[in-house]
């Protein structure tokens, strides 16, 4: 990771801008990041349509509880609330962006391997047992699919949504190749536990709930939230939710791994 002098956008003025460069489908790949805290390392990685104000709001409590976290920008807007307009603009640029997989079943999202690099780079730097990883929504199975890079050691699957839950087959999908889907499975038989959020009646999610629970086992653990609701963490924000992941954090990530500041 780098850092700039950029001026940060004025929702993120308190965070350090930097960028992040790895290699995607053969391609030296850069995006934007944006750090902020003291602690063991988090990648925070935002949902459709972009870095909105409520995934900086729960990237702000992350920061408070003693994490060093970094917030990739993907794709979308920066610090704006959700809105119809900007999933309008966003989504049909995302459909054709050969980084993000949206429909393809057994594939894993070609991105994945920028933020594996990221999650490298952030734990060579804090050391410690490793880093925490979680997506929402759109990215919800990102965290899981860095969860193959052995620097991820707490995984979070906020919402999963893709590939969209069209039909068993993709409802089913966990968005990763079969040699990507084998090296998950052999790390959580070698412990490493899989945290995965959601309301319950929310059809975004497909049965992957249910996937996880097949492979994972006991190692896969599940918090589902009762009442009406898609995004757990930012505009349908539980506070079991958020308990729960900073309790994750808190007992993977622990104090073994806190650098002082």
């Amino acid at each position: 990771m780098s850092h700039t002098s950029m001026p940060p956008t004025p929702a993120l003025a308190s965070w350090a801008a930097g960028t992040h460069t790895a290699e995607v489908a053969g391609r030296a790949t850069t995006h934007p990041t944006y750090r902020k805290g003291h602690g063991p390392g988090v990648i925070i990685i935002h949902e459709m349509p972009g870095l909105t104000d409520g995934v900086i709001r729960f990237a702000e409590e992350v920061v408070a509880a003693g994490y060093t976290v970094v917030l990739p920008h993907l794709f979308g807007p920066i610090g704006r609330t959700v809105s119809g307009g900007d999933v309008m603009r966003t989504l049909p640029k995302i459909c054709v962006n050969r980084e993000f997989t949206k429909i393809a079943v057994g594939r894993t999202a070609p991105v994945a391997d920028w933020l594996r690099s990221l999650a490298v780079a952030l734990h060579e730097e804090l050391g410690g047992p490793g880093v925490g990883a979680l997506g929402m929504c759109f990215t919800g199975g990102y965290a899981l699919a860095m969860m193959v890079e052995s620097a991820t050691v707490a995984p979070v699957l906020c919402q999963p949504s893709t590939p969209f839950a069209f039909g068993q087959t993709r409802a089913a999908d966990l968005g990763l190749s079969p040699a990507d889907l084998n090296a998950v499975v052999r790390r959580a038989a070698d412990g490493c536990s899989v945290l995965g959020v959601r309301y319950r009646s929310d059809r975004a999610t497909g049965t992957r709930f249910d996937t996880l629970t097949d492979l994972l086992g006991d190692r896969f653990l599940k918090v589902e939230l009762d009442g009406e609701g898609h995004s757990t963490v930012t505009e349908q924000r539980s506070q079991d939710a958020v308990d729960s992941i900073l309790s994750f954090f808190a007992s993977t990530l622990d104090v073994a791994g806190r650098v002082d500041s």
